[in-house]
């Protein structure tokens, strides 16, 4: 198990463009070394296209198509397509935020949940990120990252607060399963109204026909989650799932199916020792109730 922490690709088009570049090469028969010298760019370029690194231009794209032998016009203007959208989204809504984004590699997690069809949510300490209301992530961020100031915590926000809108509510909504230890709701996080507000929204999302709410419960004892929260992110077409694991300063991923299989299968057992959405819902409210001041 090797977790990745070079530059994380900046959209999902960018992976499944690493995907193809590199499937397309190794059908070729011919190595990083042998294409570089055919079509005369740095071999350091191409190896960092096919690790999703870098992006392609359509002239070098259509270079690379005719040193593979690419002839079919359907499968030429597919992966054109790919690097046209590619290049359209290399201005995400979040780059104005850069500054407070990058340390910890929060914006290429972003590019990736922007593309995600599906995301399997374990957190055991914190409300995920996108169930979060205003206050109970601006008492998260103020904590987390106390070397922040005040504008740059209302920076954060505001990028957890759209990436709500978009992900859950927007044109194209995500479909979202969260499970959650029963210490989250434990853990008073910035003051017992707001967690009260907290405990109502997770109760308003888990009726959203797109959001599953689950939670471990404490009589559960050791399980496999305790290792830590990880997401793992499922994508459309053929672009394969991947997992990402979080930490304060360099955060990274897992991508071998193997890796992703073991955490899918870890989720699994998770969700089945899980009190029910129902359940989970009914132990909810009880903590609102407690919480109320």
């Amino acid at each position: 198990m090797a977790l990745k922490r070079s530059r994380v690709p900046q959209s999902v088009h960018r992976r499944q463009l690493a995907v193809r570049f590199r499937e397309l090469r190794e059908a070729s028969g011919m190595t990083l070394t042998e294409v570089a010298g055919r079509i005369e760019v740095n071999q350091g370029s191409l190896s960092r296209i096919e690790n999703g690194e870098r992006g392609v231009s359509a002239v070098l794209a259509r270079a690379l198509m005719d040193c593979f032998g690419v002839d079919d016009a359907a499968r030429r203007d597919e992966l054109l397509d790919l690097v046209r959208v590619d290049k359209e989204q290399q201005r995400p809504w979040w780059r104005r935020y850069a500054s407070v984004l990058t340390s910890t590699r929060y914006d290429g997690y972003l590019a990736w949940e922007a593309g995600a069809a599906a995301l399997n949510s374990y957190q055991p300490m914190l409300v995920p990120g996108l169930l979060q209301t205003e206050d109970y992530a601006r008492a998260v961020i103020g904590q987390m990252r106390s070397e922040l100031g005040s504008a740059e915590v209302d920076d954060l926000v505001t990028v957890r607060m759209k990436r709500q809108h978009d992900r859950l509510d927007g044109e194209r909504p995500a479909t979202l399963w969260a499970l959650l230890d029963e210490a989250v709701l434990h853990r008073t996080i910035g003051s017992r109204q707001v967690m009260a507000d907290q405990a109502r929204r997770l109760l308003a999302a888990s009726e959203k026909p797109n959001v599953t709410v689950q939670i471990l419960p404490f009589a559960l004892g050791a399980h496999p989650g305790l290792y830590g929260p990880f997401v793992i992110l499922s994508f459309p077409d053929t672009t394969p799932d991947l997992v990402w694991l979080e930490n304060p300063k360099n955060s990274g991923y897992l991508d071998a199916e193997a890796d992703v299989q073991d955490y899918r299968a870890i989720f699994d057992q998770l969700c089945v020792c899980a009190l029910s959405p129902s359940e989970t819902r009914t132990r909810i409210s009880q903590m609102t109730e407690e919480f109320h001041p």
